[in-house]
């Protein structure tokens, strides 16, 4: 089990890039252009929406459960807590930063509760992806973003897993997670953005986002979906000159 003094804060990217992400780059968006970026597959299986009509984009902060066993982790639920490392992945909370969860998809284990959640949201975090369960469900703070596997009433290390390291590279959901890559997740579901991509998947979400809104109009009126969706260079003219016209 890491030592909490040896644990990492995460590098965090600028305001300005995770605004243009979030106004322009839906998750379904990311996992598109991700493939045409060389990245084929980076959403996050498993964890779904608990707060619908919710989206939130941030930078990961990660926790790591491994399975119990009795001569490594022998501790309660509130046995010298400051030795616990989920709590310790909420220190570092700073705004706009989402927590994601490796729970081995445990479905007994309740990685938080409604203390700590709150504590989170209070501290500036936008949400959490797990790969397993919370428990407080019902008394989860409000505004605060929720993609998990489902909730229980059991506390963190009551049956099969306990928290073993913070801030390292985690599987979630068998995706690979990074400390610091980018999380966009909302009613489609959690995409993981390798950071290295995360300006280029900026700029090409804007361009995409643009085309859509173009072509959904085009399709509302009646369009051809062969001419307008994907745009096809039959279309783009058309495309240019409504670009002009809305001042894009």
């Amino acid at each position: 089990m890491q030592d909490p003094k040896d644990i990492q804060d995460i590098k965090r990217p600028s305001k300005e890039l995770i605004a243009k992400l979030y106004e322009h780059v839906s998750s379904a968006t990311a996992a598109g252009d991700l493939n045409k970026l060389g990245v084929s597959n980076c959403f996050i299986p498993g964890p779904t929406p608990y707060t619908p009509g919710k989206k939130i984009v941030g930078p990961a902060a990660t926790l790591q459960f491994m399975p119990k066993r009795d001569d490594v982790y022998v501790d309660g639920e509130y046995t010298d807590p400051e030795l616990q490392l989920h709590r310790h992945v909420l220190y570092g909370t700073q705004e706009g930063d989402v927590v994601v969860v490796d729970a081995r998809g445990s479905m007994t284990s309740g990685v938080f509760g409604n203390m700590m959640l709150t504590y989170f949201q209070g501290a500036g975090g936008i949400g959490v992806v797990v790969d397993g369960c919370i428990r407080d469900y019902p008394e989860a703070p409000e505004g605060l973003g929720l993609w998990l596997k489902g909730v229980t009433p059991n506390f963190h290390t009551q049956t099969e897993i306990f928290p073993y390291a913070v801030n390292v590279p985690i599987a979630v959901g068998g995706t690979y997670v990074a400390p610091g890559d980018i999380i966009i997740a909302d009613d489609d579901g959690v995409v993981v953005v390798p950071i290295h991509l995360a300006e280029q998947l900026a700029e090409a979400g804007e361009v995409h986002a643009e085309w859509e809104e173009f072509s959904r109009q085009k399709l509302e009126a009646g369009g051809d979906l062969r001419l307008y969706y994907p745009l096809s260079d039959e279309a783009r003219p058309e495309y240019e000159e409504w670009k002009k016209a809305n001042g894009k």
